[in-house]
């Protein structure tokens, strides 16, 4: 019993100073955001979810907007990795370059056009056709939702230029 009541404390105080604590809410140096990309668009729509529900910021109209962010590029790729030896694929690589830049109201440069590259490798198998397709379409999800996070990372660290 003495030994519980030495070890919760030590305890408790060991996980204090380990320095965790959950992720909260981050701070962005602006208050509203436009996204440059259609209303029905995937990607807008978990930019949004994310940008809403992990700031302090809000998606407002592009032209009512502090700043706007800009998805200059979304390429997805699917590249052939390896082939067996009767000539069937045996592995794939699926790819997604997202190219983004933000700019304020006066089209100044708020951060810099910057390139995210996603990769994620899948193995295939022709007699299991159906669950290699789900398990694809579940690593895009898994690209989408790693390059929506790289984004919120860089918009959290950008700073806004001083006022002229």
């Amino acid at each position: 019993m003495a030994a519980r009541r030495i070890l919760l404390p030590l305890l408790a105080m060991l996980l204090a100073s380990c320095g965790f604590q959950l992720r909260g809410t981050a701070t962005l140096p602006f208050e509203t955001i436009g996204i440059a990309l259609p209303d029905g668009n995937e990607l807008r729509s978990q930019l949004k979810r994310a940008i809403e529900t992990q700031t302090q910021a809000r998606v407002a109209a592009a032209d009512h907007a502090q700043v706007r962010l800009l998805i200059l590029v979304d390429a997805p790729q699917k590249n052939i990795l390896s082939l067996s030896s009767a000539g069937r694929v045996r592995e794939f690589q699926l790819v997604r370059i997202l190219s983004f830049r933000v700019v304020d109201a006066k089209n100044q440069e708020f951060i810099p056009t910057t390139t995210l590259r996603a990769v994620r490798e899948i193995t295939f198998d022709d007699t299991r056709v159906l669950a290699k397709e789900s398990e694809e379409a579940q690593l895009w999800r898994d690209i989408q939702n790693d390059l929506v996070q790289q984004v919120i990372r860089r918009l959290t660290a950008a700073k806004l230029h001083p006022a002229d």
